[in-house]
């Protein structure tokens, strides 16, 4: 199997990982803790890229460091508070 060279690819595609097993969870019917999952992997993702040197970043780098940052921040924190506050449904 080959492996991503730089360690910023590493993480976004474990960053794909976690978005897609939310996805499957919120398809399964756990939307609450899929959302929650796809969330946090997006706040990963924003912690990392604040800490992988430049010349790590690999596909981890859409624009510069302080947009990723915040971008990233800024829907894993939307998607988190989302998901808490919803009030439960009856069914």
């Amino acid at each position: 199997m080959i492996t991503p060279r730089s360690r910023g690819s590493q993480i976004y595609l474990l960053q794909l990982l976690g978005v897609f097993i939310g996805i499957v969870l919120v398809v399964a019917g756990h939307w609450r803790v899929g959302i929650v999952v796809v969330g946090a992997t997006f706040l990963v993702g924003a912690a990392a890229r604040s800490v992988v040197p430049l010349s790590h970043t690999g596909m981890l780098r859409v624009r510069g460091k302080a947009f990723d940052m915040f971008w990233m921040t800024t829907l894993g924190v939307a998607l988190v508070v989302l998901a808490i506050v919803i009030p439960p449904q009856p069914r």
